[in-house]
């Protein structure tokens, strides 16, 4: 390879990339005039006898995308297959396409980075596809009353080494706690106790509203805590954790009450941890507004001092129904579900997308980075993706599970989801609930 020239990038891309082979320069991609790249068969008959050795081989392979890899390794030389195999090329990639994938966060166990890609690769593949052939669905009952709540307790990362696992926990009316492993169909059963010991010993009690039920939000770094008492006149208030934390009885925690009432919802933004937006009442209380604040501390000698920034407001359309579920999604978009219409908007109001794939209302909401789930009383889940290749993340919708029959069903209330599965409470018409799964399928060949 000539010096100073180094492979700018790959088919596709609009660029060139040039490589020495037995002293003649072949240019890959970009203009019209460029050679086409030729087909690994015909290295394997000898049409062309690539002269690079392992060193120089991994350099030219480490602009190289995953098909391309597995198609050098189809070449009949012992150096190729060896370089198409390097640790080092698959952890890049896996780096590059997955910004989560850092040594730290994950477990390789007993696959390589290329199985973990490829592996990886076909699940999302699968989940974003929803083919019968792609998941297993299965009905998971033993409650005896209603599922109230779920959530699943397994941890997120990818793992294909036979360690994977999804498991959920259900609280029901019944009283008690289940724990469902979804690959396995099974359950562990434990009764709810309240439990007063040394270990769980009160830290600090704080009088928010007193004599009003109060909702709370914990920001996703839990440096934050939103309060607030649904449609009331009373203004929400947001704390500081660290001062809840390390608290003594006559200090009073950091927080600041917000310049709002009539809070009807509220979600943080996942990709900034100190940003929140709130819906409530304007102050004639006629409309609808969703206000995004920023939140920041500011310590002294002895005292810690909240500081808030309101970076956007806008009203809600007047012919939209008052929404009744609210989640965000980066750090500029805010789903909104009202009735069985699910709609974007930016935080500034701009509205992006407006579905309406259910039949009848839409009673639970996930949301994720790849992907967003609703469920309905109309006994479906719908899914959808996201791409992110615009300005504004982009929502297309993609394939809908159904539950069971009608005849024994009233709908989905809950949903929720992790890296491999998308589990919903089914509600019975006798007062009971199940949980049905759909568990999605990787080769692990």
């Amino acid at each position: 390879m000539p010096a100073g020239r180094k492979p700018a990038g790959w088919a596709g891309r609009g660029l060139r990339k040039e490589v020495q082979l037995e002293g003649r320069s072949s240019a890959v991609g970009g203009g019209s005039t460029a050679k086409a790249w030729p087909n690994p068969a015909s290295w394997a008959a000898g049409a062309m006898e690539p002269q690079l050795g392992l060193h120089e081989l991994l350099h030219v392979f480490s602009f190289l995308e995953a098909r391309d890899l597995l198609c050098a390794a189809q070449v009949d030389k012992v150096v190729w297959n060896e370089a198409s195999r390097t640790k080092e090329l698959w952890r890049q990639l896996c780096l590059r396409r997955w910004s989560s994938c850092k040594a730290s966060q994950m477990t390789l166990g007993t696959q390589t980075w290329k199985q973990y890609y490829l592996r990886r690769s076909e699940l999302e593949f699968r989940m974003a596809s929803g083919r019968p052939e792609d998941f297993t669905c299965r009905a998971l009952a033993g409650h005896k009353g209603e599922i109230d709540d779920l959530a699943y307790i397994s941890t997120s990362e990818y793992r294909f080494d036979g360690q994977d696992k999804s498991v959920v926990c259900t609280v029901s009316s019944d009283g008690t706690v289940r724990a469902w492993d979804l690959h396995e169909a099974a359950c562990a059963e434990g009764a709810l106790y309240t439990l007063t010991v040394p270990w769980l010993q009160l830290l600090s009690r704080v009088n928010v509203f007193p004599g009003n039920p109060t909702s709370l939000l914990c920001s996703p770094d839990r440096q934050w805590v939103f309060a607030s008492t649904q449609n009331s006149d009373l203004s929400p208030e947001v704390f500081y954790t660290q001062s809840l934390l390390c608290r003594s009885e006559d200090e009073t925690p950091a927080s600041t009450t917000l310049p709002i009432w009539l809070t009807s919802r509220a979600c943080w933004t996942p990709d900034e941890a100190a940003r929140l937006m709130v819906m409530h009442r304007n102050d004639n209380g006629m409309q609808l507004v969703i206000t995004t604040y920023e939140l920041g501390s500011r310590k002294s000698r002895d005292r810690v001092e909240v500081l808030v920034r309101q970076i956007a407001s806008f009203l809600l359309p007047d012919t939209m129904m008052p929404p009744h579920l609210m989640k965000g999604h980066g750090s500029q978009v805010i789903l909104l579900v009202s009735g069985s219409e699910l709609v974007l908007f930016t935080i500034h109001g701009l509205q992006l997308v407006a579905f309406q794939d259910h039949q009848r209302p839409i009673t639970s909401m996930w949301v994720d980075q790849t992907r967003v789930i609703t469920s309905s009383f109309d006994l479906s889940l719908r899914v959808y993706m996201w791409n992110k290749e615009n300005k504004f993340p982009v929502l297309k919708s993609c394939y809908h599970l159904l539950g069971g029959s009608h005849r024994w069903a009233s709908g989905f209330t809950h949903v929720e989801s992790d890296s491999m599965s998308i589990v919903g409470v089914e509600a019975r018409n006798i007062g009971t609930s199940i949980l049905r799964s759909y568990y999605f399928q990787v080769r692990c060949g």
